[in-house]
């Protein structure tokens, strides 16, 4: 088994926390969920799970290519929940920056469930 930490600050390790849905062993149970396995996929830089978790409706400027470029071309710090509600996440991703400086991504995320399973819809971002 696999014991690294789960990218994504739970505490527990990715092999029982994130990996799961990234594998489409289980879907993310809760929009919080989705939001740390989201968050996951782009440390560990899995484009396929950052393109199928994101609603259809929103796909369109959301490629597998954009997602992979994205995912490798930052490294990823850690994950801060702000709060979580039903179909809602403000969070803060930290992360270095081209010149090794750490930078924060803040942002309120609106998930839709559907089927099911959760979907990232779009984000209000803050300065």
């Amino acid at each position: 088994m696999n014991l690294i930490n789960c990218p994504c600050g739970s505490g527990l390790v990715y092999a029982i926390c994130c990996q799961p849905c990234h594998l489409k062993i289980k879907p993310a149970p809760t929009a919080e969920a989705l939001m740390r396995s989201r968050y996951a996929a782009f440390v560990v830089a899995d484009a396929d799970y950052l393109y199928e978790t994101t609603h259809v409706s929103k796909r369109k400027g959301n490629s597998k290519d954009a997602y992979l470029e994205s995912a490798k071309n930052t490294k990823w710090l850690k994950l801060e929940i702000v709060s979580a509600g039903f179909d809602e996440v403000e969070f803060k991703a930290y992360y270095l920056n081209n010149r090794f400086h750490t930078e924060v991504l803040h942002e309120k995320s609106n998930f839709k469930l559907e089927d099911g399973k959760w979907y990232y819809v779009d984000g209000e971002f803050y300065s």
